[in-house]
């Protein structure tokens, strides 16, 4: 007896089902991606019992005739694609022709729909699968889906949705996504009776954000576009105080999806100016041409590939690292003449302060960034420096008064107060010199007349060894000593020697599994915080006036002034605004 056998179809189409109706959510998805593509501008989502017991989604859509309405409902019948070729550049939200048939097969289904200019409808009814019932009504233009008993036929399905507060939430969250994507398009959604969301047509993305999340002082605006793709939207500001994650919306080409690329891309952006990990707030969209992008990939249309993934991770890299350099700093920087290096003054605040006792790696610091690149020497930093300049013309004066428990700056201009923790800005400070410093070329390195011997695992060894070249322009030498063991010969001037083992063991586990070459600029970043933390003036060191303008002056010529390498906020903002209405005086 054959133990190979075809599925009934019912079974088949539950199954299928299951790829792409999870829970109710994915349900007001489908439909709601139908409506839009339907060309609707108002779209109206009821739920009751979190989307358990019913599910209503209302167009003004064009609608369908009776003869479309009965083909809608049968698997892979799609008026979206004709030919494979359309698969190249798909232009709608939905193309497959599953949803409808998938959540008839496990629901209590009912479509009344009527094209414009109709005089009558057509509904449809069908439970599980099997068609109950089809004839002409009377309806608005446009169309109503509703679905009932959501997985009825389905207990083993059903007993793994959550609460229904918890599935309602799933289900207001997408809602507002999607009308984040579209604002053209009035959407509200209603569960138990209760209004959840309820947003009219806007003009703008800016309007439809306003709806949605009010005055978001905390955001700041990305607009790039560049080798044919755009990218526009709002992101987490460096300095923002709230969760280290957030939640984060991508569209590309109206489509909310989830990409590795992407959300890449997102953390590397906010890496330049901070090695703390984080998963910022993002509100972003990303529009390039259809054949440069599959949304055929995940059954249900939630991830995408691209035909060039790189070129858009550079794009959107930049997109953010640009939106984070011009207007994620504070308002701390000072006049155009301060636009050159100034020489530091009699007194003012040089790399270490004379005061403290002398450290060699501070010492080691102070050495290796004391010597500015001269302009027109070719040297690759040139171009760094004078990009931080010019960030330095969007802000304002700004004038120290004072200390405040020998940790903060008290520094007052025109628009108000702020208070500048002065740990945090000098390691800013130091850290994008430090970085400049390492990334510019070879720095100096120091011959050990002991060499020391590491005994490392069997991991550490590898990755080591396969990156010695690579190492060796930060200042290393490094040769295999047999076994697991290396023997070093030379470390950075910049290190302690008793530093140098843990410098090498964590630069081991950052470079592990990457290729030799790789990962290097990583491990260097986490290098150059970690000595600009230790290099930087600290709490309870007293300043004078004279340093404390140095503090100022130099943090304006950094390009992301708003945190420090390891993600603190440099500066509290007290506006002039909010000092008056404090007193009464608006």
């Amino acid at each position: 007896m054959s133990k190979i056998y075809r599925l009934p179809a019912a079974l088949a189409n539950q199954i299928a089902a299951g790829e792409v109706i999870e829970r109710p959510a994915s349900v007001v998805k489908e439909l709601i991606e139908n409506a839009l593509d339907a060309g609707a501008t108002r779209i109206n989502v009821v739920t009751e019992f979190g989307g358990k017991k019913l599910i209503s989604v209302e167009d003004d859509g064009e609608g369908m005739t009776p003869e479309d309405a009965r083909l809608a409902v049968e698997r892979h019948a799609t008026s979206k694609l004709r030919t494979s070729e359309d698969l190249a550049a798909i232009l709608t939200l939905g193309f497959r022709g599953e949803a409808l048939p998938s959540i008839a097969s496990v629901s209590r289904f009912r479509l009344r729909t009527r094209t414009r200019g109709s005089i009558s409808g057509t509904q449809i009814r069908i439970d599980a699968g099997e068609l109950m019932s089809a004839g002409e009504v009377g309806a608005p233009e446009g169309t109503l889906i509703e679905v009932q008993e959501l997985f009825f036929n389905l207990p083993a399905r059903r007993k793994f949705l959550k609460a229904d507060t918890a599935e309602s939430a799933q289900v207001s969250r997408l809602v507002t996504q999607l009308a984040l994507g579209y604002p053209e398009v009035g959407f509200t959604f209603r569960s138990g009776g209760r209004a959840i969301v309820e947003t009219p047509p806007a003009a703008s993305l800016a309007e439809r954000f306003f709806q949605i999340y009010g005055d978001r002082a905390d955001l700041i605006e990305v607009r790039k576009h560049a080798a044919g793709i755009t990218v526009h939207g709002y992101v987490a500001a460096l300095a923002e105080t709230g969760p280290v994650r957030g939640p984060q919306h991508v569209f590309v080409n109206r489509r909310l999806v989830r990409d590795r690329t992407i959300s890449h891309a997102i953390q590397q952006a906010y890496s330049v100016a901070t090695i703390k990990e984080r998963s910022p707030e993002v509100h972003l969209f990303i529009e390039l041409p259809p054949d440069r992008v599959d949304v055929n990939v995940h059954p249900t249309k939630a991830e995408v590939r691209f035909l060039d993934g790189g070129l858009v991770h550079e794009v959107l890299r930049r997109a953010i690292v640009d939106a984070l350099g011009q207007t994620g700093v504070p308002e701390l920087v000072l006049s155009q003449a301060t636009l050159t290096p100034a020489l530091p003054v009699a007194g003012a605040l040089p790399l270490t302060f004379a005061s403290r006792s002398a450290d060699p790696l501070a010492d080691a610091i102070e050495r290796a960034i004391s010597q500015p690149p001269s302009v027109g020497s070719g040297d690759p930093r040139v171009g760094a420096t004078s990009g931080r300049e010019t960030i330095a013309t969007l802000i304002k004066p700004m004038t120290p008064l004072g200390q405040f428990r020998n940790t903060f700056i008290i520094a007052v201009d025109d628009e108000g107060l702020a208070i500048i923790d002065q740990h945090v800005a000098h390691e800013r400070i130091l850290f994008e010199q430090i970085s400049e410093r390492l990334l510019g070329g070879t720095l100096e390195s120091q011959r050990l007349l002991t060499p020391i011997v590491l005994d490392l695992g069997a991991g550490e060894h590898a990755t080591l060894k396969g990156h010695a070249l690579a190492l060796e322009q930060f200042g290393f030498q490094l040769e295999d000593f047999g076994g697991t063991s290396i023997r070093v010969s030379a470390v950075p001037a910049l290190l302690k020697l008793e530093a140098c083992e843990s410098a090498l063991r964590a630069a081991a586990g950052d470079l592990e599994g990457l290729a030799p070459g790789s990962g290097i600029s990583e491990s260097v970043r986490q290098l150059a915080a970690t000595m600009a933390c230790h290099a930087a003036v600290k709490a309870n060191d007293s300043l004078t006036i004279d340093k404390m303008k140095y503090l100022l002056d130099e943090l304006r010529r950094t390009a992301h002034s708003s945190v420090c390498p390891h993600g603190r906020p440099v500066v509290l903002r007290l506006t002039r605004r909010e000092i008056e209405r404090n007193f009464e005086r608006i």
